[in-house]
């Protein structure tokens, strides 16, 4: 049986907190000297610089899943008893602080780790990795190469949060004046030129793949490096970062502004030829889309086969499609968030806490069964569905129970809608039933096994769960019980690199035959037509994709329905620069709390969310500022 490397941090001994200065003059020499006395010790300081990477698959300290809008939860918090540190949603909430940041990666404070202090480790690690006795020079260069590539990735997802920051290149030396550890914060260009100027240094020496996966998965490789390298370039390509206009008047203490207003057409074409460069690498690798292919008793239908394909190129660890797990992220709690309660034997079992909740702006993101938007399909009137129900045939029986009256949007959908989202009489494969006899349906009206039973730490609020995350395999072993099999959470996706290289194609060129060859693979695997002949034949407005704003609004929808709850949308928005308009949105979901049908498929309002041109970049705290006086405060903080 395969076994992760889960990259543990040497204890406390290493561990200093950036909150003053930044912490890039190391103190702890001696305890570093030891470090690097043979290797065993100096694979645990690379272990150790590991640990600083966030956790992608934890739904409570990775902004992308609750500061965002696709997920929500009951408010006030509380699970039996557990007290959760929900500070992600906070943001949400529009409870972001100046005084106590919430999420705080620059200063590892209210749910998050300094990833300041992960870049002091790894340039500590450079400064002494080649004094390391009793090593091949081959493997000092590899794993330096890793703390690179590290240090580049820590720096890198600062920027996407916080803007300019400071560039740590090298710690300061122990007797640095006051003046040099008072470091300033670079403009944004200068920023993206050091992560990836550094992901170049690190990729010179990485491996293409790792060589021994029951020992080493989850360190990094090129093809890793690569996909990171295009996915940067493509965010610096976007217009939170290309072009900005918003930030004309945020300059350093010196006058120089931190962001160029003027647009740079080459950062398409550098973020496209990045794309290209990864996907290659990728293919020669053998990456390739993930098709769902178990040992099963019975050949599933076309309809499941093509719901389990999108399912389990998330959680079937390590399948084809992955090409960054991060093997110190397994996805286990975010899946008994994820995990709707599946029949009426489970209906007092607690063990899966089933509280993650997909508003219904989400639900409506995804395609019709035409595959395209529900409210331009033509030959479907989506439009005037709003609250009506339906009541499902034999037709549906691979997505919603016979005879079980639904939400008439449930209907008539695309098969990623029905591999994503759990709700009121949905089909639920696996879960302890891996055949066609009477598979597990959800009821999750008031007092149903799955709805609301009057417990507030237990139920969901919006009547979705993003069941995509929950691996088929779970089951409920006794009344009381659950068990989840966990899987590194996939960081990066084939798939990933396919859309942003049809955006950066679309972007330089315009809409070419090329851009269609990337997004009508993830399409085909997805069981939709291709753009063409899905707006064609179905869309009320038939040639959208004829045009590269049109094609842009199909990528970017596109990206949004592939990646739901994969904590990709978070980061799309705000690079693409919509999160000002679409985190405008109430966040609503059907009226839970009733039994009848009728009354429970009424659209409530949850939360009247805003967003503001602050938020699109996160305050540093003010302590930060009084102490270091070439600090300057993001606008609107």
């Amino acid at each position: 049986m395969q076994r992760f490397l889960v990259l543990l941090a040497i204890p406390c001994l290493f561990f200093v907190s950036c909150r003053k200065y930044l912490n890039v003059i190391p103190d702890d020499v001696a305890t570093i000297d030891y470090a690097f006395r043979q290797r065993s010790t100096a694979e645990q300081y690379l272990f150790t610089c590991y640990s600083y990477m966030p956790k992608h698959g934890d739904v409570l300290s990775n902004p992308a899943f609750l500061a965002g809008d696709e997920m929500w939860f009951y408010y006030p918090y509380a699970v039996r008893g557990f007290t959760l540190d929900m500070s992600s949603h906070e943001i949400a909430r529009g409870n972001q602080s100046v005084t106590a940041p919430l999420v705080s990666y620059w200063d590892g404070t209210n749910g998050a780790r300094s990833l300041f202090a992960g870049i002091r480790d790894c340039n500590i690690f450079l400064e002494n990795i080649n004094s390391v006795p009793g090593m091949e020079q081959y493997e000092k260069d590899q794993w330096a190469a890793e703390a690179v590539f590290l240090k580049a990735y820590y720096h890198y997802w600062l920027l996407r949060l916080y803007g300019p920051i400071p560039i740590v290149d090298k710690n300061l030396p122990i007797n640095a004046t006051q003046d040099q550890v008072q470091v300033e914060r670079q403009t944004v260009d200068s920023c993206f030129n050091y992560v990836v100027h550094t992901l170049d240094g690190a990729i010179m020496n990485l491996p293409d793949q790792i060589q021994d996966a029951a020992t080493q998965a989850g360190r990094i490789t090129k093809t890793i490096a690569k996909a990171v390298k295009a996915e940067v370039l493509v965010t610096a390509a976007s217009p939170l970062f290309n072009g900005n206009t918003s930030y004309t008047s945020f300059k350093s203490k010196s006058g120089v502004p931190f962001f160029n207003a003027a647009i740079d057409p080459q950062k398409w074409v550098k973020a496209m030829n990045a794309c290209r460069e990864a996907i290659e690498l990728a293919t020669s690798q053998g990456y390739r889309l993930n098709h769902f292919n178990p040992a099963l008793a019975v050949n599933l239908p076309v309809d499941l086969q093509v719901e389990m394909d999108v399912r389990t190129a998330v959680t079937d660890n390590f399948n084809p499609e992955v090409i960054w797990a991060n093997t110190n992220s397994l996805a286990s709690l975010i899946q008994s968030m994820a995990q709707p309660r599946i029949n009426a034997t489970n209906a007092a079992n607690v063990s899966p806490w089933s509280i993650s909740s997909v508003p219904l702006n989400i639900v409506n993101t995804f395609y019709s069964k035409n595959g395209v938007p529900v409210n331009q399909d033509k030959t479907l009137d989506f439009i005037t569905r709003g609250a009506q129900t339906r009541v499902a045939t034999s037709a549906d029986m691979y997505h919603i129970q016979p005879n079980y009256t639904s939400a008439a949007i449930n209907f008539d959908r695309e098969p990623r809608f029905y591999a994503d989202l759990g709700f009121d009489g949905s089909i639920l494969f696996g879960n302890g039933n891996q055949t066609l006899t009477a598979l597990n349906h959800l009821e999750a009206r008031q007092g149903q096994y799955a709805g609301w039973s009057g417990d507030p730490s237990h139920y969901n609020i919006t009547g979705y769960w993003p069941v995509k995350l929950v691996n088929y395999l779970n089951t409920f072993p006794t009344t009381t019980t659950y068990s989840s099999t966990s899987y590194a959470w996939p960081v990066m996706r084939l798939a990933d690199l396919y859309l942003m290289y049809a955006e950066t194609i679309n972007e330089v060129s315009g809409p070419v035959p090329d851009a269609f060859r990337w997004i009508d693979s993830v399409r085909a695997r997805a069981g939709i037509p291709s753009v063409q002949d899905a707006w064609t034949n179905y869309a009320n407005n038939p040639g959208a994709f004829a045009s590269q704003a049109g094609l842009r609004q199909i990528i970017h929808q596109e990206r949004e329905i592939e990646f739901a709850f994969e904590g990709q949308r978070f980061w799309d928005l705000r690079r693409w620069k919509e999160a000002d308009k679409t985190w405008q949105e109430p966040i609503q979901g059907w009226n839970i709390g009733q039994s009848d049908i009728a009354a429970y498929y009424q659209m409530t309002t949850l939360y009247n969310r805003t967003f503001q041109l602050r938020d699109y970049f996160w305050p540093i705290a003010e302590s930060d500022l009084l102490v270091n006086k070439n600090l300057v405060q993001n606008p609107g903080w």
